[in-house]
């Protein structure tokens, strides 16, 4: 309060400065009769008047660029006057690198605001391949507020599909999963770099490396959903290859055996087995005997239905989705 209370006492009205005793401000049109009129604050209103002024007659000056700055501090979420601001900067051939500095002061408090990240794509789209340095540099500093703040991860994509920096990116990924191995975002930008990459070959050529990593992440915490989720997509449209790899059949014994936090090991094997997987006899005693530690029935002669009704024991909270799995599952053994 102190800090707004100063920035008020210091802030001279735009209709005492000099610079700006030639422009008639615009008020805001709200109709003859406003039902519920917006008790703006004074200044607010003030300066918006005088941007509809600067605005109406398309005038793009240093002193409307100026006046845009108070405007978007007042209010960041206003396109308008961003977009205007766009204007401004072209027509006046502004240092492009200092607008990137008063985006970084604006989005201090506002790093899920559209109009910001669209502005910040804007100008680094201008600077090309000069800005990619900073642009990773800031949406790194908004991870370490926010790790999952989806704005900054579409722009960091953005940025390197555009502009380039991919050759520390599935290292940076690789830290981030270190600080925290439960991060999805994480792991969704490392499944990115993987297959978009231009310098990592593909999703083929770096499926086996990457199969190594996610099978040592699941093991480490077998309850970690996204590690699951990455495995299977290093096969996406591929399911002969998953079901034939005998390091997913390996990780999915290992975590049944374990019998904890096995919630996840058994709906990849409902998937394998539905794709055509054929079990050894390892994972069918490995299933049998976790039914067995469980109050239900003898062990069904169809393994995806036992697999299924573990499943509505274990993970309550999906038991009806478990159900109608088990519903849609064909009546063969296996």
């Amino acid at each position: 309060m102190d800090s707004d209370s100063d920035e008020e006492e210091q802030r001279v009205p735009l209709s005492r400065r000099p610079e700006w005793s030639d422009v008639t401000p615009i008020p805001q049109d709200d109709g003859p009769n406003p039902v519920v009129p917006i008790a703006y604050r004074e200044e607010f209103e003030e300066t918006m008047d005088y941007f509809r002024a600067v605005y109406v007659a398309d005038e793009r000056s240093p002193r409307a660029l100026q006046l845009t700055s108070e405007a978007i501090h007042m209010n960041p979420g206003n396109y308008t006057v961003w977009q205007f601001r766009r204007l401004i900067l072209e027509a006046l051939n502004a240092d492009l690198h200092d607008e990137l500095a008063f985006v970084d002061l604006i989005a201090i408090n506002n790093s899920k605001n559209y109009q910001i990240w669209h502005h910040r794509r804007w100008v680094a789209d201008k600077l090309g391949t000069d800005s990619v340095r900073e642009e990773l540099e800031f949406t790194e500093k908004v991870f370490s507020k926010d790790s999952k703040n989806y704005h900054a991860w579409s722009h960091r994509q953005w940025v390197l599909q555009a502009l380039g920096g991919w050759k520390d990116e599935l290292a940076y990924c690789q830290q981030l999963l270190e600080d925290d191995i439960f991060n999805n975002s994480a792991w969704n930008q490392r499944y990115f770099v993987v297959t978009r990459s231009p310098l990592l070959g593909g999703l083929h050529a770096m499926r086996e490396s990457e199969v190594r990593y996610a099978v040592e992440a699941i093991m480490a915490k077998p309850e970690n959903e996204s590690p699951w989720r990455y495995l299977r997509g290093l096969y996406k449209d591929d399911a002969q290859s998953w079901i034939n790899d005998p390091q997913v059949c390996l990780v999915c014994l290992k975590v049944l055996n374990s019998k904890t936090n096995c919630v996840f090991a058994l709906s990849m094997l409902l998937d394998l087995l539905c794709h055509g997987f054929q079990p050894n006899q390892e994972l069918k005693d490995a299933v049998d005997a976790l039914t067995s530690d469980s109050d239900s029935d003898s062990p069904d002669s169809n393994l995806a239905i036992e697999v299924c009704s573990l499943l509505e024991r274990l993970d309550p909270m999906r038991m009806n989705y478990w159900k109608w799995r088990k519903g849609m599952l064909p009546a063969l053994a296996v």
